[in-house]
């Protein structure tokens, strides 16, 4: 049975980010070729991330979705180079809401799946049926074919809703018997949210004690680069490939409330 502990032995879990994409907002197109793929997650990994999450559609504000063979093409030949290339302890997590692919991912030796659909699809959350198999389970508005993109700067800020969405997400899981062992709970920054939503979301992990039934050390965060991070420095003029610092203070914040859970574009070098 598959289980997130072992990751947290020698210290917080950094996933690294990447991207196999064309258009995502911090680096698309940047290693959408296999062996730039590969050196981009040797560079993760030497940085300490234990977990490579490979992406092959963006979803980015305004982005077009794309069918799941085009999302196929983009990483059929990355998955098995990095399963070969890579040390065998290091997990691989293919990002996708789309059936086909998860499965094609696993079976060219992916380990984990990451939902940014937060599993609502029946076919991917029966994929889970498989307890050696690691899930990543995401709150956000996206359907089937569209991100839903309320104005960022929006003065509107509904939490009540934000918090049905995660407590909906809890329970599809609970009903299918997936538990905090097997998955991890992503609460959605910048998912469908203004930055007052993102910034409810913010304080709401800073009390600890949540309302969810789901662990602190259970959750990942999904902060890195996004935009959250600059409004609310007020430094919206910032690159995103200039975030980092701002990510890996966020991240150390968090560590110091308990979650151990980190999707990265660069591991934090002090954590």
């Amino acid at each position: 049975m598959f289980d997130w502990a072992p990751l947290l032995i020698s210290g917080p879990c950094y996933i690294g980010i990447l991207n196999c994409t064309p258009d995502s907002f911090s680096d698309g197109g940047l290693f959408a070729e296999p062996h730039s793929a590969l050196r981009q997650a040797l560079r993760l990994v030497n940085e300490g991330a234990k977990v490579i999450d490979i992406g092959a559609e963006s979803t980015r504000p305004g982005s077009t979705p794309i069918s799941e063979s085009e999302e196929w093409s983009r990483i059929e030949k990355v998955i098995p180079l990095l399963r070969r290339e890579l040390p065998a302890d290091i997990l691989i997590s293919i990002d996708t809401r789309h059936p086909l692919t998860a499965q094609r991912a696993l079976d060219f030796g992916a380990n984990v799946l990451n939902d940014v659909m937060g599993f609502s699809n029946p076919m991917m959350l029966r994929l889970l049926n498989n307890k050696s198999i690691g899930a990543i389970a995401m709150r956000s508005t996206i359907t089937e074919n569209i991100l839903v993109m309320p104005n960022y700067a929006s003065s509107r800020s509904d939490t009540a809703t934000k918090l049905e969405e995660l407590i909906t997400l809890t329970q599809r899981l609970k009903n299918a018997s997936i538990n905090p062992q097997q998955c991890l709970l992503d609460i959605g920054f910048g998912f469908g949210t203004t930055y007052n939503e993102d910034a409810f979301l913010w304080d709401y992990l800073q009390k600890m004690k949540l309302e969810l039934p789901w662990p602190i050390d259970r959750f990942c965060i999904g902060l890195s680069r996004k935009r959250f991070l600059v409004a609310k420095a007020n430094q919206a003029d910032l690159a995103p490939e200039q975030r980092d610092a701002l990510t890996h203070n966020a991240v150390f914040t968090l560590l110091g409330k308990g979650y151990r859970f980190f999707r990265v574009h660069a591991v934090p070098r002090y954590a």
